[in-house]
């Protein structure tokens, strides 16, 4: 089973890469964030072409989760269950082939010390209530999604200019920190110890060719498939495409 994470930074205008790696890297179920659509708009049926079906938790303009499946998605959540209604697209659960996927859009928290900030450290505290709420470690459970923290220095390419900065900040790595220790392991650094590789890459200043990324995007997993974890990968090859997302899939396998 291949499952992948990818945050797309919206669906309509980057279908066409979407639907190519789609085709060519053969995924059974992709978890996108940052759609920037409404389920009304999302194209499901360019999906079902290549024989995915889709389950979507979309707003207008801003954020957005969507998974896509070749095999059906059972039981599915949309949102936090402490979410008040009208609240930001950022969740999204389902079941596929017994695997409990819970994809997640991470708000960005914008700077340090802000409203958003603070929001952001809210968000991941409430996600770890829904974890103790809804899971047990023993069931098995990946979380995945832009998670939108760099959890170690080895996830950043300078993390002297990074310190202290959003996405890399002491209480944010500590939140995502308390999201691990529910239970999970990292499935990337469960193959790759070694820093340098990153998900996401700033659209200025050359970050891409140069390689002055950040690792944000993740797949976390519980122990069950962290045991049946046989390789994982970052996939830099669409964020070389033209007019790419600044994020690249995160690509897992498991027996």
């Amino acid at each position: 089973m291949k499952i992948a994470t990818w945050n797309v930074n919206s669906v309509l205008a980057r279908l066409p890469l979407v639907l190519r790696w789609l085709a060519e890297a053969r995924p059974d179920v992709l978890c996108m964030q940052e759609l920037k659509c409404t389920a009304e708009r999302f194209p499901a049926a360019e999906f079902a072409e290549l024989g995915y079906r889709s389950e979507v938790f979309g707003q207008p303009t801003y954020n957005g989760v969507g998974i896509v499946s070749r095999s059906p998605i059972e039981d599915v959540r949309r949102g936090l269950p402490d979410d008040e209604e009208g609240a930001q697209a950022r969740l999204l659960a389902g079941t596929v082939e017994g695997v409990r996927l819970v994809n997640v859009y991470v708000p960005n928290g914008q700077s340090v010390g802000t409203d958003k900030y603070r929001f952001k450290l809210e968000w991941l505290r409430r996600l770890r209530d829904f974890l103790d709420d809804e899971y047990w470690a023993d069931d098995e459970v990946l979380l995945c999604g832009d998670f939108n923290v760099a959890p170690e220095d080895r996830d950043v390419h300078d993390p002297e200019h990074w310190r202290g900065k959003i996405l890399c900040s002491r209480p944010e790595r500590a939140a995502i920190e308390t999201i691990r220790e529910w239970g999970f392991t990292d499935a990337f650094r469960q193959h790759y110890k070694e820093g340098g590789h990153y998900s996401w890459w700033d659209y200025r200043a050359g970050s891409f060719p140069r390689n002055t990324g950040l690792r944000i995007d993740h797949v976390w997993v519980s122990e069950p498939l962290s045991a049946r974890s046989r390789r994982s990968w970052i996939d830099k090859e669409p964020r070389g495409w033209e007019r790419p997302s600044d994020h690249t899939p995160v690509v897992c396998e498991f027996s």
